[in-house]
């Protein structure tokens, strides 16, 4: 009885699975959407991506968006987070263009969700950001935080009725990445002048103004709730040294913490470590400021207590240790810390990067209990990438040891998880990698036309695992 308690689901927790809008709608161009930066640096730089690949047509799902939740309704979920396409509801990216047809797409979508019994929850942005706005700086210019307070007004009143779940922001970890190295769009390089410093400062001031508005003009009446989308790898210390420790809780202050500590923290602001780090090093710089930017008292209250539940975007773990990689990213110079992987570790069969590490997941949740006085976390993106096996047993088993550690963190550790989204739905465009790495519980045809849609093993599983609301003792593999 005691393994099986371990097993299950408690009462109420929700099972869904994500996507967002690049990665799959296509129809770049269609029904008056406007570009956005994917758009811009897929079409004027092919070798950007894996391939010369880009989301033009990607799995089309603003075409078959009906057999869409007809697969997500076949194998159980719940619920289906997918984010909105600034571009397609504002081609100009502000108020001054209202695209109808665009608001029409995501109606139809929504409905299609609540006909067949399927909670929405909704990313207001997923990377994609209008060209025009970034032709003025994108995440660099404060003035962003403007143009998204009008963006998400516009969204809440559309569609929140309908819509109780919501994400600001998703990943602003990795959106910075575009502003310092040639990683993502709008694929800047501006390492060295703090440009992800900068770019998250504004995100982090854009969720604010966003969750407020929800909280001012509409919760008395939506009831919704709100929440930014943190991620990052989990950092373990190398061994068991004092040194190593410290360095493991660097790394995670300045990847989680970075954007959850001005949140989910009653003290707020950047964590202190991060701010005496950054700054130390700047003035060793010869630089007259922090390349950190600095909040006002009034930004610090405006930030803290933002949510409703903290989203967690999490795949894989590392090791780390004190040290300084001079070819390494500014901030990881700032940080005083070296990431290492142990060779032991499993490796997806796609992408060096990916190692499973089950008990890393556990490890995350432990700090952030403890770290944020366990808030209710929602796992929005969790899932594993291969090169695209339909009897995908290394998803399967991947699937069984994430969720089983995370079951272990609620039922032993006492964990406030309330849900869990598998990444990804299809197998989509998955940026500079293009679509050479398979996320998908759905494989999709690229060389189709029709983009057809192949369920792959692992969806038995979740729908089994759905069904009995506990991890089936299966052997997928028979």
């Amino acid at each position: 009885m005691k393994d099986k308690i371990k097993t299950q689901f408690p009462e109420g927790f929700m099972l869904g699975v994500s996507t967002a809008s690049y990665q799959i709608e296509g129809a770049w161009n269609e029904d008056g959407k406007g570009e956005n930066m994917w758009d811009r640096l897929t079409h004027t730089n092919p070798a950007s991506v894996d391939n010369c690949d880009n989301g033009d047509i990607a799995c089309d799902s603003y075409h078959k968006y009906k057999e869409d939740v007809k697969l997500i309704k076949d194998i159980g979920f719940q619920n289906y987070r997918f984010s909105i396409s600034w571009s397609r509801i504002l081609p100009n990216g502000d108020l001054t263009c209202i695209n109808q047809k665009g608001i029409d797409y995501y109606h139809r979508l929504i409905d299609e969700l609540i006909n067949n019994g399927i909670e929405p929850m909704v990313t207001l942005y997923h990377w994609d950001l209008p060209q025009p706005l970034q032709d003025i700086g994108g995440w660099l210019n404060p003035l962003l935080v403007d143009y998204f307070e009008d963006y998400a007004r516009l969204i809440f009143q559309l569609y929140g009725d309908k819509v109780k779940w919501w994400n600001t922001i998703n990943e602003p970890l990795e959106i910075i990445h575009g502003y310092t190295e040639r990683r993502y769009a709008p694929y800047l390089t501006l390492d060295e002048f703090g440009g992800d410093y900068m770019a998250g400062h504004t995100l982090l001031k854009a969720h604010a103004r966003a969750y407020h508005v929800y909280n001012k003009e509409f919760r008395s009446t939506q009831q919704g709730k709100v929440s930014i989308v943190l991620s990052g790898f989990f950092h373990v210390p190398k061994s068991d040294s004092q040194e190593d420790k410290d360095a493991a809780e660097r790394a995670n202050q300045f990847e989680f913490g970075w954007f959850g500590h001005p949140i989910y923290t009653k003290t707020g602001d950047y964590p202190p470590i991060m701010r005496e780090l950054v700054d130390k090093r700047s003035k060793e710089e010869g630089r007259a400021r922090s390349r950190l930017p600095i909040f006002t008292p009034e930004e610090i209250e405006e930030l803290k207590g933002t949510y409703d539940f903290l989203a967690m975007n999490h795949y894989t773990s590392r090791l780390s240790t004190p040290g300084i990689d001079p070819k390494s990213k500014a901030r990881f110079r700032d940080a005083n810390f070296i990431d290492f992987i142990d060779e032991t570790w499993p490796v997806s069969s796609s992408s060096e990067w990916f190692k499973v590490v089950p008990w890393g997941f556990r490890q995350m949740f432990l700090w952030l209990k403890k770290e944020y006085n366990n808030p209710p976390v929602f796992i929005t993106e969790n899932g594993y990438c291969d090169s695209g096996q339909i009897t995908d047993i290394d998803r399967i088993n991947y699937f069984k040891d994430y969720i089983g550690e995370m079951l272990n963190s609620i039922h032993e550790h006492k964990c406030n998880i309330i849900g869990y989204n598998v990444w990804s739905l299809l197998d989509n465009f998955e940026w500079t990698a293009g679509y050479g790495c398979k996320f998908g519980i759905i494989h999709v045809d690229f060389k189709d036309p029709e983009r057809k849609r192949t369920r792959k093993l692992s969806t038995k599983f979740l729908h089994d695992m759905i069904e009995q609301r506990s991890i089936p003792n299966v052997d997928y593999s028979a």
